[in-house]
């Protein structure tokens, strides 16, 4: 049996930050990770001197807490200048109002709904469907807006609910969706104005300056925990006695573990909703295959959902001439994909080749793989569930951090701040 008195489940970034914070106070604490590497969402692969990071990862953060550590890193800044590709054309991002190289039908089509679109109070909006119709009118919210919910979030925008909306959708007016209509010209309206990402070594180099001094014991994986008696088993096999516990594991994966769990908890976990992806890994033999930094893809024929470019994020993430492709392709239990992994790699190459993303003759490196736990589904029924779990977890003292400890919407940035307050609260416990 070992014993270590504050313990942290989960070396992602919020579990990192909550051990950095907890360092920063002279509180010594213990990581246990079930991957052979630290990172979590945040880590990367290499192949062939190719190098991935798990999901597109680019910073925009405005906070100075997390800024003053992520810019002790030789950074990379990026102008966000995403596009969509839809029906063979390419719209400058976001699609609402850039939509000039559409055909002058289906602009009159989208114009006219805009007009005309209901004019509700948001408070009385019931469902993201509902909110789009509003937003953008039929026309657009049916071809462009609701298609792509089902590819991201595997669900129906009627089956979800508008609280995490905030700034993440642009809501031009009807003269900025005129006047991208008529010019390419248009301002970029993105909802950032500057993506950082570090030169060297994938976008993990940014927690470098916490990691080195926490206590991180990798090929950790949690078999079991007891609440009452305050042990975790690891690996089936070893004990860990704890006085404290933080955990940045998802809620339905710590509810699984924890013995004698109230079954009202384990039934709310179960129904707590989420995305899982695959990410299927490119790499070319040419340096200018790659000319976009990411974008969005509509069409309902071509399976991922977006597409970024590791190498032009940092040319250190492809070897000397050479440049790379990622793509996500988004499924759930409400959505399972009923195909075989090696066949969404060759028909998502054979599509991308169909529309001239790249020739075959330029690849060089292919890969497929999947994570289970990409992103929390806002559904109608995500916070009384949340609530029920995570009431459940702090009557017991465990303190949950992370998107996926918070069941949230969270950036990395907002990660990072999520295990800084879930240390905090330790500390606050001491005084």
């Amino acid at each position: 049996m070992i014993f270590s008195e504050n313990l942290i489940l989960g070396a992602g970034i919020s579990g990192i930050a909550a051990a950095y914070e907890l360092k920063q106070q002279n509180v010594h604490s213990l990581i246990l990770e079930k991957n052979k590497s630290w990172g979590g969402l945040l880590d990367n692969f290499t192949i062939n001197g190719f190098r991935f990071d798990k999901f597109i990862h680019l910073s925009f953060a405005q906070d100075n807490y997390v800024n003053e550590i992520f810019f002790k890193s030789p950074l990379i800044k990026h102008t966000p200048l995403p596009f969509n590709y839809y029906k063979g054309k390419w719209l400058k991002h976001p699609a609402q109002n850039n939509l000039y190289p559409l055909d002058q039908a289906e602009k009159d089509l989208i114009i006219n709904d805009f007009k005309s679109r209901k004019q509700i109070d948001v408070a009385d909006i019931r469902n993201y469907e509902e909110w789009l119709r509003v937003q953008f009118g039929d026309y657009f919210a049916e071809n462009f807006s609701m298609i792509y919910t089902e590819k991201y979030w595997t669900m129906q925008a009627k089956d979800l609910e508008t609280r995490w909306i905030g700034n993440r959708l642009y809501k031009p007016t009807i003269e900025e969706v005129e006047n991208g209509c008529n010019t390419n010209l248009t301002p970029n309206t993105y909802y950032a104005k500057e993506m950082r990402y570090p030169k060297s070594g994938g976008y993990k180099t940014f927690l470098n300056p916490m990691v080195d001094c926490l206590n991180i014991k990798t090929d950790s994986s949690v078999t079991s925990i007891d609440l009452e008696n305050k042990e975790v088993v690891i690996n089936s096999q070893h004990v860990y006695k704890f006085e404290n516990l933080i955990s940045s594991l998802p809620l339905p994966e710590i509810c699984s573990l924890i013995k004698n769990i109230p079954l009202h908890v384990l039934e709310a976990s179960n129904k707590l909703n989420f995305t899982s992806g695959y990410l299927i890994s490119l790499g070319f033999s040419k340096p200018e295959i790659a000319d976009k930094l990411w974008f969005y893809i509509y069409d309902k024929d071509i399976l991922p959902a977006r597409v970024y470019s590791p190498s032009l994020k940092s040319p250190d993430n492809a070897p000397n001439g050479c440049s790379s492709i990622q793509a996500e392709l988004y499924f759930s239990k409400k959505s399972i994909l009923n195909i075989a992994s090696e066949d969404i790699l060759e028909q998502t190459i054979e599509k991308f080749i169909s529309i001239g993303l790249f020739c075959v003759e330029d690849l060089i490196v292919k890969d497929i793989r999947s994570e289970k736990y990409a992103n929390v589904i806002f559904d109608h029924f995500i916070y009384d569930n949340r609530k029920i779990v995570i009431d459940y977890l702090e009557s017991n003292q465990v303190i949950s951090v992370g998107r996926f400890g918070e069941w949230d919407y969270f950036w990395s940035d907002q990660s990072m701040l999520s295990g800084r307050d879930g240390a905090l609260k330790l500390i606050n416990r001491f005084r």
